[in-house]
């Protein structure tokens, strides 16, 4: 976990994103870093992805583009730039349908040039119309967030209840801030300055 804290404390790039993940051993820290080149389209998923991740990553490009208008982003950048997705790769292989939220957030953070607060975490699925959807292993989550010394945990507002598993020691220093659409991330996970105009409080109240 030292070494966990030394990863987010260097995170000051935009597209590189915290997220949480669950493991047979509990729960653990999830890097995502996005990055972008010369291209064609394409979007390449390197690192610790298995196919459920690789699956959250389409649908995470999916939904940028479906929002490109309103972030600000030109639609002709998708056909001149290939994509980059990487998880570095950690001790215990990850998996499964809750990193799609941190996808989607490492993408905007690095297609709009803003960074992502390295002190918040984040989980959640997602669908193509944008809704944050529950996730499984909340409680090894948050624990794996206080061993790597976060203060800002962003979780589905329908996994809201499953808070009250966690116990209260591994809850104290952190807020807990709950998602209904991916917005809702944008808004807390990107530094102050970073949506600028590009996403207006009247269409992220929508």
């Amino acid at each position: 976990s030292e070494s966990a804290r030394r990863r987010i404390k260097s995170m000051s790039l935009p597209g590189v994103a915290t997220g949480l993940a669950w493991t047979p051993f509990g729960g653990d820290i999830l890097f995502v870093e996005a990055t972008k080149m010369a291209g064609d389209g394409k979007l390449l998923l390197t690192g610790q992805l298995g196919d459920v991740m690789k699956e959250s990553a389409q649908a995470a490009l999916s939904l940028v583009k479906s929002r490109a208008e309103m972030l600000g982003i030109e639609p002709e950048m998708f056909r001149k730039s290939d994509l980059h997705v990487h998880i570095p790769a950690g001790a215990i292989p990850k998996d499964g349908p809750s990193a799609g939220v941190t996808l989607f957030v490492a993408l905007v953070s690095l297609l709009i040039g803003k960074r992502i607060n390295k002190d918040i975490a984040m989980t959640g699925e997602i669908s193509l119309r944008g809704l944050v959807l529950a996730v499984g292993g909340v409680k090894e989550k948050v624990l794996a967030a206080k061993r790597a010394g976060i203060s800002c945990v962003l979780l589905p507002e329908l996994n809201r209840k499953d808070i009250e598993e966690v116990p209260a020691t591994a809850r104290e220093g952190i807020r807990f801030e709950f998602l209904k659409t991916v917005d809702d991330a944008l808004q807390l996970a990107l530094e102050p300055e970073a949506l600028g105009r590009s996403v207006g409080s009247e269409r992220l109240a929508s």
